[in-house]
């Protein structure tokens, strides 16, 4: 019998290891799963809403609206800081938000479709969003440059002797930039291109 209590005795110390180490084991896997919840729900807590991404609307002051047309029911005031569509292609309405302009310093210079001349134009651009738009335009200046050079490339002098051919121009040149932006920021923003100069020899 004396065996059998020495052999029955390391059992215990056994038993006692094996429960120590699944506790000890089963802790430290509660603590990474603790640990790793809050490194996750941290880095979840800090990344930017979707909508922040976007510029927002620049609604005009109480004092700078436009009076209504007769006949024509006044809207409520927007609030301030509007997020915007991701779809900038809707059409605002320029009595309800300010307009931004920003010219472009560098006037453009190419040689015309034809080859019978050559087109030098001044630019700027309107947009009723806020800074992103302007800081999306300065970043993407290359792009937004070398889409405006091929665009004014395409052109045909008789055409832009007209009025109706320096509009198709603005549009034509409105729709490049905002697809250079759309691309490459997410987002456009430009309502319109105007001419601050335009020469065709």
């Amino acid at each position: 019998m004396t065996k059998d209590k020495a052999e029955a005795a390391p059992k215990p110390k056994g038993k006692f290891k094996k429960l120590l180490f699944i506790g000890v084991g089963a802790l430290v896997l509660i603590g990474a799963g603790a640990g790793a919840g809050i490194y996750f729900g941290a880095l979840s807590a800090h990344e930017a809403k979707p909508e922040d991404h976007y510029p927002k609307l620049v609604v005009r002051s109480v004092g700078d609206e436009a009076p209504a047309a007769e006949g024509e029911d006044k809207e409520p005031a927007l609030k301030v800081g509007t997020v915007a569509v991701p779809n900038d292609k809707f059409k605002i309405d320029p009595r309800k938000y300010d307009v931004t302009y920003y010219p472009i310093t560098d006037a453009f210079t190419t040689n015309l479709a034809d080859g019978s001349g050559f087109l030098q134009a001044g630019i700027s651009l309107s947009t009723f969003y806020d800074g992103k738009v302007i800081n999306n335009i300065k970043r993407q200046a290359v792009p937004i440059r070398s889409v405006v050079l091929m665009v004014l490339a395409e052109q045909d002098p008789a055409l832009l002797s007209t009025s109706q051919g320096k509009q198709r121009l603005q549009r034509q040149l409105t729709g490049a930039i905002n697809d250079v932006l759309r691309e490459k920021e997410g987002f456009g923003g430009i309502d319109n291109v105007y001419f601050t100069s335009l020469v065709i020899q």
